[in-house]
């Protein structure tokens, strides 16, 4: 990955949509250039998926803190996790905790249900799940 596919994937991290022909102009690239770019980045995977930030009055976030059982692989859980119905992001982390979540949901009681179901997954020990109440950018 060189200086041009970092500049455009920082254009896409502010707004996914932009045009192939904005990016272009923005870094001095021809439309399919940017096109074969994005391309080549997206089957590299270092562009997984498009998305889009909901406002927060439009549901609820929480962050859940996971300790994993150590004799289930941490990759096989975080592969489930990042296929269920409500999680936006999975981290494997470091500390006290070996994974932390970012849930998304129309409403507290989803939020709940998707707790619910990140519980379910064999080898999740215990989770601390905080509500977000306030997102600060």
């Amino acid at each position: 990955m060189d200086d041009l596919d970092q500049k455009i994937i920082e254009i896409l991290k502010k707004d996914s949509r932009t045009s192939f022909v904005d990016i272009g102009k923005t870094i001095g690239l021809s439309e399919a250039a940017v096109r074969r770019r994005v391309q080549n980045l997206i089957e590299k995977n270092a562009i997984r998926k498009f998305t889009i930030e909901v406002s927060e009055q439009q549901g609820a976030s929480a962050i859940t803190l996971i300790t994993t059982n150590p004799q289930i692989p941490t990759q096989k859980m975080t592969e489930q996790l990042r296929n269920m119905k409500g999680v936006d992001v999975v981290y494997e982390i470091t500390g006290q905790y070996d994974i932390a979540v970012i849930l998304s949901a129309p409403s507290i009681p989803e939020i709940n249900a998707c707790i619910d179901d990140v519980r379910r997954i064999d080898g999740v020990a215990n989770t601390n799940t905080l509500i977000i109440l306030r997102t600060l950018r």
